[in-house]
């Protein structure tokens, strides 16, 4: 019996997330380029730390695809207190 709302099938979609982080990086490496050469450093320098964010993610999401699956319960195993049948609902 599981007492949570949580799904019971639920997985993190690592690779999805992994992809994006890389489409950003590379977009925002390119405007980081584009705008220090048409002279807009403020610009140049927002896509640098966007393009910094996005390599810290790629390198946190590397970390949980190398650390592979976790133990999770089975739908007889409540992940907290079950409810009690006595007096409450």
């Amino acid at each position: 019996m599981r007492s949570g709302n949580e799904p019971v099938t639920a997985r993190s979609p690592l690779r999805l997330r992994l992809g994006l982080a890389a489409f950003g990086l590379v977009c925002t490496a390119a405007g980081t380029a584009a705008f220090a050469l048409a002279g807009r450093v403020g610009w140049a320098v927002a896509c640098a730390v966007v393009a910094a964010v996005s390599v810290v993610d790629i390198c946190v999401i590397v970390r949980h695809i190398r650390q592979g699956p976790h133990y999770q319960p089975g739908p007889d195993v409540p992940p907290y207190e079950p409810p009690s049948r006595h007096g409450a609902p």
